[in-house]
C-alpha cells in the first residue's frame, strides 16, 4: 500500500501564508504525479494544483496567482505554498498521488487531509 501523510495545516489570518507538505511512503515503484485537492464544508472536492513527474503542472485558475506547487519526486514529496490566504480558502486539503507498486497498475491514492482555516 502507499500512504500519503500531509502536514502544515492550521489557523492563519487573512493575508497570511501556509506551506503544506505531503510525503508518500510504502511500497512504491513509481510516482507519476502528486497534487492537492481541497474540500470546503458543503462543497465538492476540487483540484488545487497537481505536479507531474515531468514537471507539468495544473492549477485551479482562481488560485494560480497565490498558490505554488513544488515537489521532489526523488523523495516522494510535494509541497503547496499558499500566499495571501482568504477566508474562502478554508477547507480540508488532501494530498493526491498516482503511483504504481510494480511495473503494472497505476492507482490513485489520497491522504487523510489537513485542515486549513483562514480567519477574517
Amino acid at each position: 500500500q502507499v500512504q500519503l501523510v500531509e502536514s502544515g495545516g492550521g489557523l492563519v489570518q487573512s493575508g497570511g501564508s501556509l506551506r503544506l507538505s505531503c510525503a508518500a511512503s510504502g511500497l512504491i515503484f513509481k510516482i507519476y504525479s502528486m497534487g492537492w485537492y481541497r474540500q470546503a464544508p458543503g462543497k465538492q472536492r476540487e483540484l488545487v494544483a497537481s505536479l507531474e513527474k515531468d514537471g507539468d503542472t495544473k492549477f485551479a485558475d482562481s488560485l494560480k496567482d497565490r498558490f505554488t506547487i513544488s515537489g521532489d519526486f526523488a523523495k516522494n514529496t510535494v509541497y503547496l505554498q499558499m500566499n495571501s490566504l482568504k477566508p474562502e480558502d478554508t477547507a480540508v486539503y488532501y494530498c493526491n498521488a498516482f503511483a504504481s507498486r510494480s511495473v503494472y497498475g497505476i492507482q490513485e491514492y489520497w491522504g487523510q487531509g489537513t485542515q486549513v482555516t483562514v480567519s477574517s
